[in-house]
């Protein structure tokens, strides 16, 4: 959050099962439009009862496409291929969500899956694999890929795209080196981390669909197009035995969404030495809550608990449709200092900041230029 939020982005939630760790960063522009968010776990190690194995996922309407993220930790070593398997597949059939129209992972339109998927390669011996890579030949190991092999008899797999693995194996290094595996046990260099794609297939294909780096897919008159710009590893990284792979992607899609459940409008010049007023109105039905609140946020914050302070919204019922809502916020709990903020809804239930109002300025207090104060740094406050 520290290198992510001076660039925009925003936490909007994470899912963590032991070692395994999936967040989900977003820029305040796209906030409004991230919807029903729902996030699982499904432990694989010692027959499901422990976590140092399996997948975590994080699923969402993004612009009213349901789009679904899993990061998989499978079984490890070179004779194991056939139990990632088993391990992917029982993942896709445990991980259920509250959602009638997605209940699980392959019911969303698109789907991002990715992790240490610990796929190594096979046959070729030690001298042949480092001088492959030595030589950046990587195309002469992409036939033993235990992944790629897979994909010619598992139809599940045949669904996912990956890009070309035109980078290093990321497995396994010498700690804080660029080194292979020079221990005792001198395991072998794999493509064990990898990032793989799929959209939601039509019911009829086209033989001749180009499905490399570039795909698309119709849902009535809503088309999507996933294009991979990007797959790599950065080998400077040096904390773990493996180095961290790194893919970008483009997703072009005609919004269903493009209006936000909620409005968020300032009234008059605020600063702390009077309250502050603003109005919020419901456009349209979502679950609201009097436990929604309204938080002030500087330009800059990392997520939704880090306001300045907040207000709750209407506190006797439900606020109906079109309706507009005045709310006051207490001066003394309005910054000193001059900075650009916004306002933000979170939604209890939704579990996120559905819309925000317009970036304003809150003025320098009189208490302020008379007393000096220096900067104040903002911290979440418990509610």
């Amino acid at each position: 959050m520290d290198t992510l939020a001076p660039m925009g982005y925003i936490k909007v939630t994470s899912v963590r099962m032991q070692g395994l760790l999936l967040i989900l960063f977003a820029k305040q522009v796209h906030l409004p439009f991230i919807r029903d968010i729902q996030s699982t776990y499904t432990r694989t190690g010692l027959f499901g009862y422990w976590g140092n194995k399996g997948g975590v996922s994080v699923r969402f309407s993004f612009y009213g496409h349901m789009l679904c993220f899993l990061n998989c930790h499978l079984a490890a070593h070179l004779n194991y291929a056939l139990q990632r398997m088993d391990e992917f597949e029982y993942i896709l059939d445990r991980q259920d969500f509250d959602m009638y129209n997605t209940p699980q992972v392959l019911d969303h339109k698109v789907v991002f899956w990715f992790g240490d998927l610990n796929f190594r390669i096979a046959d070729h011996g030690m001298h042949f694999l480092r001088s492959s890579i030595n030589n950046g030949r990587f195309n002469l190991l992409w036939n033993r890929d235990q992944l790629t092999m897979m994909k010619k008899q598992e139809p599940i797999l045949q669904e996912f795209e990956e890009g070309p693995l035109c980078f290093k194996p990321t497995y396994k290094f010498d700690r804080f080196s660029e080194t292979y595996d020079t221990s005792g046990k001198k395991r072998k260099p794999a493509w064990t981390d990898r990032i793989l794609w799929r959209i939601k297939p039509k019911a009829i294909e086209t033989e001749d669909e180009n499905r490399s780096t570039s795909s698309s897919a119709d849902d009535d008159e809503y088309p999507i197009k996933v294009t991979q710009d990007m797959y790599t590893c950065d080998v400077s990284y040096g904390v773990s035995d493996h180095k961290p792979v790194i893919a970008t992607f483009n997703l072009e899609m005609r919004k269903k969404v493009e209006t936000p459940v909620v409005t968020l409008t300032v009234e008059g010049h605020w600063s702390a030495d009077e309250d502050a007023t603003f109005t919020y109105t419901i456009l349209e039905n979502f679950e609201s809550s009097t436990w929604d609140w309204i938080g002030l946020y500087k330009i800059g914050f990392r997520s939704a608990s880090h306001y300045s302070t907040f207000a709750w919204v209407k506190d006797d019922e439900v606020a109906a449709n079109g309706e507009v809502v005045t709310v006051q916020m207490n001066k003394n709990e309005l910054p000193l200092l001059a900075g650009d903020y916004v306002l933000g809804y979170y939604s209890t239930n939704l579990q996120t900041l559905i819309a925000f109002s317009p970036t304003f300025q809150i003025l320098e207090s009189r208490q302020a230029v008379t007393e000096g104060l220096l900067p104040e740094n903002i911290n979440g406050h418990e509610k």
